[in-house]
């Protein structure tokens, strides 16, 4: 009988790293929030946060999935494409109704989560190799879809979801696109959280051999995982058509896999697996929207951006190195 060895080394939580891994993400944001204060004006004028929180939405709404993923060890990278998919589909369905068309889009991000699942819990394809193969195909069906042409998207509900807002007209104004998010952010905290499901994917993520072995239902729990990590990415995609007013299968979604694996690692989820923080997800993507911001505002070239983002992840990295975990 192959015996397995787990060793986890930790920082306490009274040293510096320790005290880093748990709450640097929201001394981070506290910082590029205090810059701005001092030397970027208008930054801090309502319209300029309600702007700042609509651009994060996407990301967001994308991140909340990929923590969950993450939390089972593994790795989503079609969440680009899902969100193409969903672009491409929204307005193809668009004559039937908003309501049937967002429907379907849905529809078609759970269908390439039940491939993606299926694929990493049932024939044991490495998650990166799985996902990997569904974010070149799922944005090459998107083109198809549209014919490789962008389309506009007309329909007053759609475009709400991306331009609406709750007391419109007024200065307290809050755009449907946060509260979508809010409300996603919320449901996914207490799926962590509060119920079985939550409970089992930790397990899964801290030991899957240890989980098998207690009778968990890994297997399900895996697949469930990365639907709704795809049916959360085209969300995403319908809030990020419906912000545009068009569908763009060919740029949407581009490259936003990154960005939501560093808002999640940057928030203090571990690639490791068997953690997931909701509230350092999204201050770290709040945290990502604020540094692309101010880079922006002070004239920046966007390369710097995509820099200083590499850079998080370093360090990011390098501060969760405290868990070690063999197998």
């Amino acid at each position: 009988m192959t015996q397995t060895t787990v060793t986890i080394r930790l920082p306490r939580r009274g040293t510096a790293l320790g005290l880093l891994q748990r709450y640097g993400v929201y001394l981070a944001l506290v910082l590029v929030l205090l810059y701005n204060l001092v030397f970027t004006p208008n930054f801090f004028e309502l319209d300029n946060f309600r702007t700042q929180f609509v651009q994060v939405v996407p990301v967001l709404i994308v991140a909340l999935g990929m923590a969950l993923v993450i939390g089972t060890e593994g790795i989503d990278l079609s969440v680009g494409a899902v969100m193409a998919l969903a672009a491409a589909i929204v307005p193809l369905y668009i004559g039937y109704g908003a309501v049937p068309a967002i429907a379907i889009a849905l529809i078609g991000g759970l269908i390439v989560g039940v491939i993606n699942g299926s694929m990493v819990a049932f024939i044991g394809v490495q998650p990166i190799v799985a996902t990997l193969s569904l974010m070149v195909a799922g944005r090459g069906i998107a083109l198809l879809i549209a014919n490789e042409q962008l389309r506009s998207v007309n329909d007053p509900i759609v475009l709400a979801l991306g331009r609406g807002a709750l007391f419109e007209g007024q200065p307290w104004r809050i755009p449907y696109a946060v509260i979508i998010a809010v409300v996603l952010v919320t449901l996914v905290a207490l799926l962590v959280t509060r119920t079985t499901f939550g409970k089992q994917l930790l397990a899964i993520g801290g030991n899957r051999r240890a989980a098998e072995l207690a009778g968990l239902p890994v297997k399900r729990i895996l697949l469930l995982t990365y639907v709704i990590c795809a049916v959360l990415a085209a969300i995403a995609g319908i809030v990020g058509t419906a912000r545009l007013g068009a569908s763009v299968p060919s740029t949407i979604g581009n490259l936003i896999e990154l960005s939501a694996i560093t808002a999640v690692v940057v928030g203090g989820t571990p690639l490791t697996g068997g953690n997931v923080k909701i509230a350092g997800t999204v201050a770290g993507a709040l945290l990502l929207q604020f540094i692309t911001a101010t880079l922006v505002k002070h004239d920046v070239p966007d390369a710097y951006s995509q820099l200083a983002q590499a850079a998080i992840i370093l360090v990011a990295v390098y501060i969760q190195r405290g868990k070690v975990l063999t197998r």
